[in-house]
């Protein structure tokens, strides 16, 4: 399992938000690299970015930063955020994405998810954003009457295999993973998934590492690490330890 350090971005710069609230955000870097580099130094192996202007809009608005992250630090970089169209997808893949993210469109369009996965395959994620197990949408604006159940089972029926899990309630708040939500999720998914929400600390990387569970291949962390309750080197060795 490995560490995947977040770096979102508003307005060209390396933002937190709380519980996916636009009107809650905290501003960290003014350069999104600089934030990338930093992680990366400190021991990262991969890199989770999101384009937060693009999942307001509908249109990736940050693909140069992108394109600098990717390309500049020699680690694989999985990118989501306004990605509705196979032409944004398409931009973001060859802005040097390892892995493109859908959200909303995944849930609103099938004929688009089915066309990515003809177009890139493996390198295809969902992220499953949910509140009160449904799934939400729009940059988390939105809120759906599809239940993570019958998300995975569509999903999966269309070819994808890789997915981002992510508990809005407990995003950017610190209290702590949704360890029996990342269960569940795991019992739903036939190959990987990544969880996001909720890490303020060590312990809370070990209570999903100790879960021991195949499918489960990383974890998004952002503000404990902003905050630096932890540093990314010792966060790692904890998963390759427990893990």
């Amino acid at each position: 399992m490995i560490l995947l350090p977040a770096i979102d971005i508003i307005d060209g710069k390396a933002v937190r938000l709380l519980q996916g609230d636009f009107g809650r955000r905290t501003d960290y870097d003014s350069d999104p690299l600089e934030a990338a580099r930093r992680w990366v130094d400190a021991g990262a192996r991969a890199l989770h970015v999101v384009d937060l202007d693009g999942a307001r809009t509908g249109t990736p608005a940050n693909v140069a930063h992108v394109e600098r992250i990717a390309t500049t630090l020699g680690v694989p970089v999985q990118v989501g955020g306004g990605l509705r169209s196979l032409s944004s997808v398409r931009a973001v893949a060859e802005a040097g994405a390892a892995r493109v993210i859908l959200g909303t469109a995944a849930f609103r369009d099938p004929e688009f998810v089915d066309a990515a996965v003809a177009a890139y395959a493996e390198q295809v994620v969902v992220s499953v954003d949910a509140r009160d197990g449904r799934v939400a949408a729009a940059g988390w604006t939105e809120q759906t009457d599809l239940t993570v159940e019958q998300a995975l089972l569509d999903l999966q029926g269309r070819g994808v295999r890789q997915f981002v899990y992510s508990n809005i309630d407990r995003d950017g708040m610190l209290n702590g993973p949704d360890v029996a939500g990342a269960k569940a999720f795991a019992r739903g998914v036939q190959e990987s998934f990544v969880y996001s929400g909720g890490i303020g600390q060590l312990a809370d990387l070990g209570a999903l590492a100790e879960l021991r569970e195949p499918k489960l291949s990383g974890v998004i962390v952002g503000k404990a690490i902003y905050e630096r309750r932890f540093d990314v080197g010792e966060a790692q060795a904890l998963l390759d330890r427990v893990g």
